[in-house]
């Protein structure tokens, strides 16, 4: 399973999205920026990657982009809730 890793993650601020292409496919996470917060609202891979691991990826990269603008996550997505609960170590970007 790829990691994903050599794909840049876009952030989309006109519409609000952190946004991953994977094989001509767009999978994003919608947010909502406050202040220095982050409020991470839907996530959404297209039906033909699922299974691939571009979710886990796309979150990961979006966590990564997060902390390195020093702001924080208010986790609202159910998918980012669970990426959580498996990946204790982000703990540390949650507002």
């Amino acid at each position: 399973m790829s990691s994903y890793t050599e794909i840049e993650l876009i952030n989309n601020e006109a519409v609000h999205n952190f946004e991953l292409y994977v094989e001509g496919h767009r999978a994003f996470v919608d947010y909502l920026k406050k202040g220095e917060k982050y409020y991470l609202v839907h996530t959404e891979v297209p039906q033909a990657l699922e299974g691939k691991g571009v979710a886990t990826a796309l979150v990961d990269k979006v966590f990564q982009y997060i902390e390195s603008q020093n702001a924080k996550v208010v986790p609202l997505c159910v998918y980012v809730q669970g990426f959580l609960k498996r990946h204790p170590e982000w703990s540390r970007v949650i507002a």
